[in-house]
């Protein structure tokens, strides 16, 4: 295996996260200036802490929310978290699924929200949340298909970043040098395609140590 191949294996072990959360807030961003809102976010959901956690924030809170944590049952975006399905509400004071106290404490209580269940290979991996959107632009079907792509995309990008920590996760178990050296010694013995061989390679070494 060349210096470069085994390089290759290590960035890729390693993982991205940056990127990832990058490409998240891009989304957030992007989506806060079309809706033409007060906030945009992505939740990730950790499923063993049973909680959604603020992975990326555009707008209100984007300097401080990232990281915070709530139980993945509170409010709305719990609710379409375990609904699978998005919902549109225009008045939060008459909805009692919304939990004013959270709200408050991350310091900006909306009073309209959308927010869509983040869905990948059938799993529920997070809500992206548009807040307080220009009232004067009803929420149509123009823009629930617009919500829906960005839904897909922040979905995508949080299932990189997922894969991304738990390959950091297992290069920390193991130590980076005998894990890329086990990469190295399966792509030794494949043939075909070099990136298909590491990825498929890198694949087995990881489901490898979750079993």
């Amino acid at each position: 295996m060349s210096d470069e191949q085994r390089a290759a294996a290590a960035g890729v072990l390693g993982g991205d996260e940056e990127t990832y959360r990058g490409l998240l807030q891009s989304i957030v961003d992007v989506a806060r200036a079309i809706f033409d809102a007060e906030a945009s976010s992505v939740f990730l959901y950790d499923e063993d802490a049973d909680e959604l956690v603020f992975e990326a924030v555009s707008g209100q809170g984007g300097d401080t929310l990232v990281g915070t944590r709530f139980p993945s049952s509170t409010g709305i975006a719990g609710f379409a978290l375990v609904t699978r399905q998005p919902l549109v509400v225009d008045d939060l004071s008459n909805d009692p699924r919304f939990s004013r106290d959270r709200a408050a404490s991350t310091g900006y209580v909306p009073n309209s929200i959308v927010a869509s269940p983040l869905l990948h290979d059938e799993r529920a991996l997070g809500v992206l949340s548009v807040l307080d959107r220009n009232a004067e632009r009803p929420f149509g079907v123009a823009e629930l298909e617009l919500l829906s792509r960005f839904s897909t995309q922040a979905a995508i990008g949080l299932d990189l970043l997922l894969r991304a920590r738990r390959a950091r996760s297992a290069l920390a178990g193991e130590g980076s040098a005998a894990l890329v050296a086990r990469v190295a010694s399966l792509l030794d013995q494949d043939e075909g395609d070099e990136g298909v061989r590491l990825l498929e390679a890198l694949e087995r070494v990881l489901a490898s140590r979750r079993t």
